[in-house]
């Protein structure tokens, strides 16, 4: 039975209602006898999560044939201790863990950030990750790593539905309905279960693409969410 290691920020976490990142809706794609084992975390960025020691359990249970889902990039850019260097830091921790991946025998697999969802009028977004996204596409490119282009399909996603559908894919909370949010909360970064689910079926939508990953996907799930 092989595994597939998922580690990343709060847009991949399980996270805790009603917050909930992709990773925790991606066992609804794949085969019944692959285990999902999602290690991300919510505020973390590539640098942070190596220096918070969260991947030594996943180096530890990473075996062959497995598969390392890698996405950050979120808080990679924000100005603390998290931050890094898009041209030169940033890929140097995904490629960390990667080569881990590799000598372990698994599959790492980049992922670009997904979209933010931030509208500028009814037919354009804008881009909110700067070089991140581009320095994963490059890297993947020049180490013969495979990657998914989430940022990419989840834009295409968004403008096609707009900026009122897109809604739907992340947390509203209106006033009262929530204690934590007493006066209401409209995000434009997590996502809702729903939109968890749906940012999932554009991961797996994406692995299919692969001969190698796609087999880690349930063909009648697939099928089911109108993937293809």
């Amino acid at each position: 039975m092989n595994t597939i290691f998922v580690i990343g920020d709060s847009t991949v976490d399980d996270f805790k209602e009603p917050f909930r990142g992709w990773g925790w809706a991606l066992p609804n794609y794949v085969r019944a006898d692959v285990t999902v084992r999602n290690h991300a975390k919510s505020g973390r960025s590539s640098r942070s999560f190596w220096d918070e020691g969260r991947f030594v359990p996943v180096r530890e249970q990473m075996g062959p044939g497995d598969l390392l889902l890698i996405q950050f990039g979120h808080n990679d850019e924000k100005d603390d201790e998290r931050h890094t260097n898009p041209a030169t830091t940033y890929p140097a921790f995904l490629l960390r863990y990667c080569d881990m991946a590799r000598e372990k025998g698994a599959v790492p697999v980049l992922i670009t950030p997904v979209c933010r969802r931030y509208f500028a009028g009814a037919t354009s977004l804008l881009y909110t990750h700067g070089e991140y996204a581009g320095a994963v596409r490059r890297l993947a490119g020049e180490h013969g790593i495979a990657l998914l282009d989430l940022k990419k399909a989840s834009r295409a996603l968004y403008l096609s539905l707009g900026p009122e559908k897109t809604a739907e894919l992340f947390v509203r909370i209106a006033p009262g309905e929530n204690e934590d949010y007493p006066e209401g909360h409209e995000d434009f970064t997590h996502f809702s279960a729903y939109g968890a689910g749906i940012i999932a079926g554009l991961v797996a939508k994406e692995m299919e693409k692969s001969p190698v990953l796609r087999d880690f996907l349930d063909p009648s799930a697939m099928d089911h969410h109108g993937i293809s």
